[in-house]
């Protein structure tokens, strides 16, 4: 069905990239992500064109018309890349995929003239659309509805579709989380009868599907959407579905509060994968005394889950590492004074940025438990107020900001070596606990005494 009604506004380079083909003789539409997205509103970043062109009339095309080309590895699947106007625009055959050995890549792929046909291959309905300028909105599969229908329905038969792609059914999964969409019931059955599929998938592409998937808008309902479906990938988070948490401050079970948990703390990388494992060790911790439930040491092994998943994922090591630090604090109370702060400070060797994070984390922890839980939404609050207060007074909290250094100690004669650090970290606990000041004649005398 083509709705010619519907206009969607181009840069002016995609339509230049359209003109050039069709002058050609060819004909072109802009397909997939960026029609959706401009359909619901959403920022388009990259633009994708199809061609009935093959990839080397599409350079001729181009060249003739003054434009730069590059042919890239992505010439096999019969994809160019073009610059117009300074921006790279990827421009591919319409084809259609060979069989899938792999429940990844196409075995091969076959060129052909129908942009139908190129529809027809695409993994979910909202995906497959296609649009011109002049010619309006061609949408072969249902996916305009729904797109209005706010819903995530595959091309064809769901099962098909995930068996040929693997990643596809965690590109589903993202999509919920990033557009707030529901996933239709037979969709949502192919994904989690075709998970075991996933393991065909490159870690790689599996750490970028979750990543995303975490960052999204409405995660907290496309985690207890997915509940079935991403374990396949992060085994350690299975347990955490249904686990009822038997306290007076809890009112979710453990899933649930971590959904919550994650979509209130910011948006970014460390913050969202810190607020998931945060509770991932209450199953293995728990125990019932009574009618009361108790997690004694969940935090270490919620330590141990994330860094057994996070490593597994392939994520830096320093990452893993602040992560793993966020989950083992995020229970630990600390204080809104000077003091406190400055020793968890110390503790983290000075990462202002750890210790935002860590307030946040502690912040939307509470914030998804009962009302009992609301001193401590005001604690993280007043943890985040007393640390701008100490950044601005510029009070010393690592040992760079010490008056002295270890120069000046070797200088009082003490010999070079681990000594020299002993010193120095009694001369920051000192200065943390406010038992002297951080000047340098002051400092000097303090380790004078103490050599």
């Amino acid at each position: 069905m083509v709705f010619d009604a519907i206009k969607i506004p181009l840069p002016e380079y995609v339509v230049e990239a359209l003109n050039v083909l069709e002058s050609a003789g060819y004909e072109a539409w802009c397909v997939g992500g960026c029609v959706r997205d401009a359909l619901i509103g959403r920022d388009v970043n990259d633009y994708d064109i199809a061609t009935s062109a093959l990839w080397q009339q599409t350079e001729e095309a181009f060249e003739k018309a003054g434009y730069r080309t590059h042919e890239t590895t992505g010439i096999k699947h019969g994809t160019l890349t073009v610059i117009v106007a300074e921006t790279t625009l990827e421009i591919t055959t319409y084809r259609i995929d060979g069989t899938y050995s792999d429940s990844r890549h196409p075995d091969n792929v076959q060129f052909v003239r129908s942009i139908e046909q190129d529809l027809a291959r695409r993994d979910f309905t909202i995906n497959a659309l296609a649009y011109h300028p002049e010619r309006g909105l061609l949408d072969c599969f249902g996916g305009y509805d729904d797109l209005n229908a706010r819903t995530i329905r595959a091309v064809g038969t769901a099962r098909e579709r995930f068996k040929e792609d693997a990643l596809r059914i965690l590109r589903g999964c993202r999509f919920a989380s990033q557009l707030g969409f529901d996933i239709h019931p037979e969709t949502l059955q192919a994904m989690k009868s075709c998970k075991s599929f996933l393991a065909n998938v490159s870690v790689e592409r599996i750490t970028h599907e979750l990543q995303e998937f975490l960052l999204g808008q409405y995660v907290h309902d496309a985690l207890l959407l997915c509940a079935d479906i991403i374990p396949a990938v992060l085994p350690e988070i299975a347990a955490m579905k249904g686990f009822e948490q038997h306290t007076p401050y809890h009112m979710f079970d453990v899933l649930e509060h971590t959904a919550y948990v994650v979509q209130r703390v910011p948006a970014y990388p460390l913050a969202r994968w810190a607020a998931l494992f945060h509770d991932s060790g209450k199953p293995a911790a728990f125990f019932l005394d009574g009618e009361r439930g108790h997690f004694y040491g969940h935090a270490k092994q919620s330590m141990w889950l994330a860094r057994g998943a996070l490593s597994r994922l392939c994520l830096s090591q320093s990452f893993v590492d602040d992560v793993v630090k966020l989950v083992e604090l995020h229970d630990v109370v600390i204080q809104p004074t000077a003091r406190s702060v400055k020793k968890a400070l110390a503790k983290l060797d000075g990462r202002v940025d750890l210790f935002r994070a860590l307030c946040e984390l502690k912040r939307a922890d509470a914030m998804a438990q009962t009302e009992l839980a609301i001193p401590r939404i005001e604690l993280a609050e007043q943890l985040q107020a007393t640390l701008e207060t100490l950044l601005d007074s510029k009070e010393a909290f690592t040992l760079a900001q010490l008056a002295i250094n270890g120069n000046d100690i070797i200088a009082l004669g003490v010999e070079p070596g681990r000594r020299i650090g002993a010193l120095l970290d009694s001369v920051l606990d000192a200065v943390i606990e406010e038992s002297v000041a951080n000047e340098r004649e002051t400092l000097l005398e303090f380790v004078r005494e103490l050599i």
